[in-house]
């Protein structure tokens, strides 16, 4: 069951990459996730900008192929622990465990197509 609206999805999705952004900072980790951390919070902050969600800035991607790079974006910080060398148990590996889960979560929980068929353009800030 889809739960989230697009709009609400675009919140979410701000507020993901600044506890990306921070994350390094508060958990005081080390190089190598610390750099994944940014390296993930840019990403998904261009993504975001792009999409053709209400809080987007140019709608050049759709929100299909949004939900489909989150889920992407959702995996690679799942199995960054273990491909970047970090997968000792500590707030490094928690941390990109439970950011990945949360956006597989949002991916798979936000009505993608809401409206999509009825709406010739896209979205603009004020969702009419």
């Amino acid at each position: 069951m889809k739960l989230l609206s697009p709009r609400l999805h675009s919140y979410v999705d701000y507020t993901a990459v600044v506890l990306l952004a921070l994350a390094p900072l508060v958990l005081r980790l080390d190089p190598v996730p610390a750099s994944a951390c940014y390296v993930a919070a840019l990403v998904h902050f261009i993504v975001s900008l792009l999409s053709d969600h209400p809080l987007g800035a140019s709608g050049k991607i759709p929100l299909p192929v949004h939900g489909a790079l989150e889920l992407v974006l959702g995996a690679g910080l799942l199995a960054a622990p273990w491909l970047l060398g970090f997968s000792a148990p500590g707030p490094a590996r928690t941390f990109f465990v439970a950011a990945g889960v949360a956006l597989v979560i949002l991916a798979v929980s936000t009505r993608m197509m809401a409206g999509a068929a009825a709406r010739p353009s896209r979205y603009d800030r004020y969702d009419r």
